[in-house]
C-alpha cells in the first residue's frame, strides 16, 4: 500500500479507500488482511494477472505509436541468413541515401507482430503470406551447387553432376530445395545424405568457403562470394527454382508512410543494381 502511494503520488489512506471502494463494486475481498502483512485473494491474484497484461499491452502499444510517429527511427527486421549474406553489406548505402534516418536492424528469423513490435519494415524468406501484414516480393532465386576454388583443385575437378559423387555435400536443414530435388532435376538419382548440415543458408555458405564440401548455393545469398571469388558456381546452367522468396514486410496501410516508401525505394534499386 505505501509503494502504490509513492509512486501514484497520494497518501496511504487514499489508495486503501480506492481499494476498498474496488472490493465493495466486485463484491469480494482482493485482500487478506492478515496481522503484519497482506495476501492477495484467488479473486485479487486472477485481477492482478488481468490487469498486469493489459497494461503492458497498453504500454506496448504506446510505445509503437510514438515509434510510428518517429520520422527519423528507422527499425528494419531482417533473417538471419539475409542479413549476414545480402542486407548488412549495403546499409551503408541506405544512411548515405538518407541521412536523417537512423537505422536501428533487429536480426531474426521469428515472425513480425506488426501489432505489437515497433519495426517498421521486416524483410523474410517465405511463401508471401504473413499475418496482420502486407507483403511485396522483392526477389525470388534459385540454387545450384557452389564449392570453394580450393576443394574444387582438392577433388580433381568436376566436369560433370555424375562427379558430385565423389564430394562431400553441405546440406541446409529445412530446405524444400534439396540436394535430392536438385539431382533430380538433372536426371540422376541421388542416394548421398551423409554430410554436415546447417540451419541457416549463411552458415552452409560459408562451411564451402571453408572447404567442408559442395553446397547447394541459394543465388541471392552466394551472389558476392561468386562474385569475389570465393565460390565457385560448379554449373551454373543447371539451377532449381525454389517456392520461396524474398518479401517486403510491413503493417497493413502503412505501406505510404515516409519511412516504408523510402526503405521500398533504397531496397528497390538495390535489387535492380544486382540482376
Amino acid at each position: 500500500m505505501t509503494g502504490a502511494a509513492e509512486e501514484l503520488h497520494l497518501t496511504h489512506g487514499a489508495v486503501s479507500r480506492q481499494i476498498k471502494t474496488l472490493e465493495v463494486h466486485l463484491g469480494v475481498p482482493l485482500f487478506r488482511r492478515l496481522t503484519r502483512k497482506i495476501e492477495l485473494t484467488e479473486e485479487g491474484s486472477s485481477l492482478f494477472g488481468i490487469v498486469t497484461r493489459l497494461l503492458s499491452e497498453l504500454a506496448r502499444e504506446a510505445d509503437s505509436i510514438r515509434s510510428r510517429s518517429d520520422t527519423t527511427r528507422l527499425v528494419v527486421s531482417s533473417g538471419v541468413s539475409f542479413a549476414s549474406k545480402w542486407l548488412t553489406p549495403r546499409l551503408h548505402r541506405l544512411m548515405a541515401r538518407y541521412p536523417d534516418l537512423d537505422v536501428h536492424l533487429e536480426v531474426t528469423d521469428i515472425a513480425v507482430d506488426f501489432t505489437k513490435s515497433q519495426v517498421d519494415v521486416a524483410l523474410r524468406y517465405g511463401a508471401g503470406v504473413y499475418p496482420a501484414a502486407t507483403a511485396e516480393r522483392i526477389m525470388n532465386e534459385t540454387v545450384s551447387p557452389v564449392c570453394a576454388p580450393f576443394y574444387l583443385t582438392q577433388v580433381g575437378g568436376l566436369t560433370d553432376p555424375a562427379d558430385l559423387d565423389k564430394c562431400q555435400l553441405i546440406h541446409e536443414i529445412g530446405m524444400t530445395a534439396t540436394w535430392e530435388r536438385w539431382f533430380t532435376s538433372v536426371g540422376l538419382s541421388y542416394s548421398k545424405t551423409r554430410g554436415p548440415g546447417y540451419s541457416h543458408g549463411s552458415m552452409s555458405i560459408e562451411a564451402a568457403i571453408r572447404g567442408e564440401g559442395v553446397a547447394l548455393g541459394r543465388s541471392v545469398l552466394v551472389a558476392e562470394d561468386l562474385a569475389e571469388g570465393r565460390l565457385i558456381a560448379l554449373f551454373p546452367k543447371s539451377k532449381l527454382d525454389v517456392e520461396w522468396g524474398y518479401d517486403l514486410v510491413y503493417r497493413t496501410g502503412n505501406g505510404q508512410h515516409p519511412k516504408v516508401t523510402a526503405f521500398r525505394n533504397w531496397i528497390a534499386d538495390e535489387v535492380r543494381a544486382d540482376t
